[in-house]
């Protein structure tokens, strides 16, 4: 769905930026606070500090929320990411040769997942990047990244080319699971079953300016809402009692990193990092060879005609126990990778896990154990995701 003349920036976000408590960029070491998060302590929620934030980790519990997310409907606070705008004539052309997918077939309204990488073809982030107008894109960070990706996009900048961090202009809700559309439909304008995936339109939430966008990072259907920050506690409240009906509730990060598990979906410091690739990581069609010259381009040519030596695979656990981030795999008796990502799975009712192995032991069936306090635990390679929404 195309947005034509989509303003990303609206002067009433603009304003917002110095408004609030919040620090001021993302240079400040300061733990930084949502401006929801008067909200989520009034509500009993667990505050931890992440990625220089202080965030909410549960509410009324991980499995409650989790259950939620994937049978009505969960409203996140994801407003720790980093928003990156780059504007100008050589914007598309600048964007084009540091990320690894094709901006070119970006129009406005559209988005696609990508990554910065180094000239080794390894992740410095993973990232959304959103084609705002022909000459200005929008890249969304992850939080901990946020600070070196502006230092690399600004070191490797061209003439012509402007880079504004906008993160303090936004407060950035997620509201996710079957029951969303429905939730959210009666608050905005925006035709919501029109809006694909990937896509995005500028319009009003509950009177309110914003940017809807058909994306999410719990495998379930589901927006993100981008918001002025003076007024996102507004819409949060509006969202809660919209969704009242169906079972909506507030949920944190810990939901959120066990629906993303379930889904198969990557995570930075986990599933990939600056010593990973996009082919070792299953995400090879975020690569496109063809558009032209990138960075990492000619590494990830040669690791394209050799193989990858590792790859990313799923397990789950036989038996009782679950594996936990770091815990050694094992292969008769040699240790061969270590879990990425490991937890309890509320939706599958088993425990799950990612890791690294070689490429010649990543056949879906190949038997293995993790090693978890001295005790190995028998496991079996499955297919990723573990969790695939019907419809």
């Amino acid at each position: 769905m195309q947005a034509p003349g989509l303003a990303i920036v609206p002067d009433s976000f603009r304003a917002a930026r110095n408004s609030s408590d919040r620090t001021a960029s993302m240079t400040d070491d300061r733990v930084r606070r949502s401006p929801l998060h008067d909200r989520h302590v009034a509500s009993g929620a667990r505050m931890m500090e992440f990625a220089g934030w202080s965030m909410p980790v549960q509410y009324a519990g991980l499995s409650a929320e989790h259950r939620a997310v994937r049978e009505s409907a969960g409203l996140f606070d994801v407003s720790h990411m980093g928003e990156i705008r780059v504007h100008g004539a050589g914007a598309e052309d600048f964007i084009q040769y540091l990320t690894p997918n094709d901006v070119s077939r970006l129009t406005p309204g559209r988005a696609h997942y990508s990554a910065l990488l180094t000239e080794r073809g390894t992740y410095l982030d993973d990232l959304l990047v959103y084609r705002l107008r022909d000459d200005e894109l929008l890249l969304v960070v992850n939080a901990e990244n946020a600070r070196s990706d502006l230092e690399w996009m600004t070191a490797n900048r061209p003439e012509g080319v402007e880079i504004e961090d906008v993160s303090d202009a936004y407060a950035l809700l997620a509201l996710q699971g079957p029951a969303a559309e429905a939730i959210l439909q009666p608050l905005t304008a925006v035709e919501l079953s029109s809006l694909k995936y990937y896509r995005f339109a500028e319009g009003e939430v509950a009177g309110r300016s914003a940017i809807v966008s058909r994306t999410g990072y719990t495998g379930e259907h589901g927006f993100e809402l981008y918001l002025d920050e003076r007024v996102s506690s507004e819409v949060w409240d509006r969202l809660l009692e919209a969704g009242a009906w169906a079972g909506l509730v507030p949920a944190g990060l810990g939901a959120r990193n066990t629906l993303r598990l379930e889904a198969g979906m990557a995570l930075y410091g986990h599933e990939i990092d600056d010593s990973t690739t996009p082919f070792e990581a299953g995400l090879d069609w975020t690569v496109k060879l063809k558009k032209g010259d990138f960075i990492g381009r000619e590494a990830l040519m040669r690791q394209m005609e050799s193989g990858p030596e590792r790859r990313l695979i799923g397990f789950e656990i036989r038996g009782r126990g679950i594996a936990r981030d770091g815990h050694p795999v094992i292969v008769r008796g040699q240790e061969v990778g270590h879990v990425t990502s490991g937890t309890w799975s509320p939706t599958c009712g088993k425990a799950l896990g990612m890791a690294y192995v070689p490429q010649q032991l990543s056949t879906t069936g190949t038997e293995l154990s993790v090693e978890v306090r001295g005790r190995l635990l028998d496991a079996v390679i499955v297919e990723l995701p573990f969790y695939r929404r019907a419809g």
